[in-house]
């Protein structure tokens, strides 16, 4: 695995292959990225990851510097999982001045769900995911669906930019119990890692209820919300809503995801669980 740290490096190596899948992280690599590199083989001969910690979508209650920072153990993971380069480079080389232009997502979809929550995160993450597409021009790009709406919001910037990128989601690697795999899993104590499970298991059971048949939405919904604040969670949001655009259901029969947020002493949990 080449590593590359600088712009001119990666980019001198892109134009020495064809096709190209990449999976942008931010490190701190878990079983659920490296799915994403393995994944990647399908659709490329080259794979190439990024890791960059992007300070843009981090708020001002979320703190940047503690973000858990794994490089060599990282390397050594995506050299196992048969990535071919690795782009790794500084801030200074991804915003060597301050980053006036910026990605602004479609309002309807930033700012609901988790955009209420983290106001200005989508805007940090579509700024970042462009600027790493035009470095790196990848044919594919990869992304896990445990943060569906950050999927869906990239794919319609791809879409409305004609960017000639083809942007794959893959389904969200769990642990045994059903804990979604997530660097935020590292915060969680041991006691708090054995509850974790229950927030999976709360959307599975809203799932289930709608696949049986249920569609006053609210009543499996309040249900799972108390049972999660029973058990000391402080729950943001579950809910039901659309596939296609996280938009409120409006007909039988569509395409329909299960979301929450949730707290778990000082961890904020997310997931979600497709109908």
């Amino acid at each position: 695995m080449q590593i590359h740290t600088s712009i001119t490096s990666l980019r001198t190596a892109r134009a020495k292959v064809g096709r190209v899948a990449f999976a942008p992280t931010m490190g701190n690599l878990h079983d659920g990225h490296l799915s994403l590199m393995h994944a990647a083989r399908e659709f490329a001969d080259t794979v190439v990851a990024s890791i960059f910690v992007n300070r843009l979508q981090f708020g001002q209650s979320e703190d940047f510097d503690k973000y858990p920072r794994t490089f060599e153990a990282d390397c050594e993971k995506l050299a196992a999982a048969g990535v071919d380069h690795l782009f790794a480079p500084n801030e200074a080389e991804m915003y060597p001045q301050p980053q006036r232009y910026n990605v602004t997502p479609d309002p309807e979809l930033a700012s609901v769900l988790e955009g209420a929550y983290r106001p200005g995160h989508f805007r940090g993450v579509a700024t970042v995911v462009l600027k790493l597409f035009n470095i790196v021009q990848p044919n594919v790009a990869l992304f896990g669906k445990k943060d569906y709406q950050q999927f869906i919001l990239l794919k319609n910037m791809v879409r409305e930019l004609a960017l000639p990128i083809e942007l794959v989601g893959q389904d969200t690697v769990r642990a045994a119990d059903g804990l979604a795999k997530s660097s935020r899993n590292n915060y969680l104590s041991a006691s708090e890692r054995a509850e974790a499970p229950r927030l999976y298991r709360q959307l599975a059971n809203v799932a289930t209820a709608v696949r049986n048949g249920e569609r006053d939405f609210t009543r499996p919904c309040t249900a799972a919300l108390a049972e999660l604040e029973r058990y000391g969670w402080k729950p943001d949001y579950l809910t039901v809503r659309r596939r296609a655009d996280l938009k409120a259901p409006r007909e039988l029969g569509e395409p329909l995801l299960v979301l929450a947020a949730a707290r778990l002493k000082t961890t904020r949990l997310i997931d979600n669980v497709e109908v």
